[in-house]
């Protein structure tokens, strides 16, 4: 986990950069600047953006705010997005559910193409597949076994329709074969609890929200190219017989169509190391 954390601390020192030459050149922000994120606190979108706003807080002495909205599949936070003023206080942390919604939904509130300015990509993070504790199983494979033996009786938990762990989950089940019963929150923070209660018995996320919780789940496998260094003992979809399998959570700053040009071009100009800074 310290190799996470190392490579966020390199990414809002970089994102700080950006943010640090807009300030000089037109004393921004003179005032808080809210960051949108589409879930309830606890998932992998809101730690990140609660690092991020709590470095550029400290450094730039003016609030920036993180705005939870969840509810339909951060449909309602892009929504929020696009009606506020185009004026460089207000962004939104969107993650894969936003670039999933357009083919998910029959219609949206809003123009996916032409409603947002994509700023810059923040984290990518790779998928981990976590069970039960209580489930028989010790790596992937007894795990398919098993999943199959129930026929659909086991459930998942995802932060909503679109989000990583269901799109994730549902690929994993066309890979393999699996039937899994979907049972969705508002977060990945209670996704993850409904995981930790028993209320549920699979869930695939990221990094950040299981920190801390290994004892007390079984994960099984990761979707990166080499195992984590936060769980070394891990192994890769790729090692476990699946090398195919490649899911991973994006996260993306978006500003709202209209915005000032100069305030995107001084974010832009961060270093484009910023892009790969969350991959772990």
């Amino acid at each position: 986990m310290a190799r996470l954390f190392v490579r966020i601390a390199l990414s809002i020192g970089l994102l700080l950069t950006g943010f640090i030459g807009l300030a000089s050149a037109d004393s921004y922000p003179s005032r808080p600047v809210r960051i949108i994120v589409g879930y309830a606190p606890g998932g992998s979108v809101d730690i990140v953006a609660r690092i991020i706003t709590d470095k550029l807080s400290q450094q730039l002495g003016q609030r920036f705010i993180v705005d939870n909205q969840p509810g339909g599949g951060t449909i309602i936070a892009s929504q929020a997005l696009v009606k506020s003023a185009a004026d460089g206080y207000t962004f939104m942390l969107a993650d894969i559910a936003h670039g999933a919604n357009p083919a998910l939904k029959e219609k949206l509130p809003y123009d996916t193409q032409k409603d947002f300015i994509p700023v810059i990509l923040v984290a990518q993070l790779p998928a981990i597949l976590a069970v039960e504790k209580s489930l028989p199983v010790k790596n992937l494979k007894e795990f398919i076994a098993y999943a199959k033996s129930k026929n659909g009786e086991l459930n998942y938990s995802s932060s909503g329709i679109g989000s990583l762990n269901f799109l994730a989950t549902e690929q994993l089940k066309i890979d393999t074969g699996i039937k899994l019963t979907h049972i969705p929150y508002q977060s990945g923070g209670q996704a993850l609890n409904a995981l930790l209660g028993g209320f549920v018995q699979v869930l695939i996320t990221t990094a950040p929200p299981l920190a801390g919780f290994q004892d007390k789940i079984n994960i099984l496998a990761v979707s990166s190219d080499k195992r984590l260094t936060a769980f070394p003992n891990v192994p890769t979809f790729a090692e476990s017989g699946f090398p195919d399998y490649k899911m991973q959570l994006w996260q993306g700053l978006l500003a709202p169509a209209g915005t000032d040009k100069q305030i995107i071009v001084s974010v832009l100009e961060v270093p484009s190391a910023l892009k790969q800074a969350f991959s772990i």
